[in-house]
């Protein structure tokens, strides 16, 4: 891996809790730094982004099945006004 030397101010507090954290996780202050920007998505955020992109092509197809049913529930309620308005004028006359 080819490296470049980065030089970051912080206060002396924010300094010495790095090297606390990069000291229980083990691993140099460089590379806990890296890991944390870095922010390679965890197994546990991969699985919620695929199944919230399965829950959004499911959700797509039943809005598609919902406005399908209510096309369909709304031409037989136009049917049968139409038809109590035919037996109406029927009886009317």
């Amino acid at each position: 891996m080819k490296t470049a030397r980065l030089q970051v101010l912080t206060t002396p507090a924010f300094r010495d809790w790095l090297r606390k954290e990069a000291r229980n996780a083990g691993v140099s202050v460089a590379e806990l730094v890296r890991t944390r920007c870095e922010h390679k998505p965890t197994g546990e955020e991969q699985a919620v982004a695929k199944l919230a992109s399965h829950l959004h092509k499911e959700v797509r197809k039943a809005q598609v099945s919902l406005r399908s049913g209510l096309a369909e529930a709304n031409a037989v309620l136009d049917e049968l006004r139409k038809e109590r308005e035919r037996r109406h004028r029927a009886v009317s006359r």
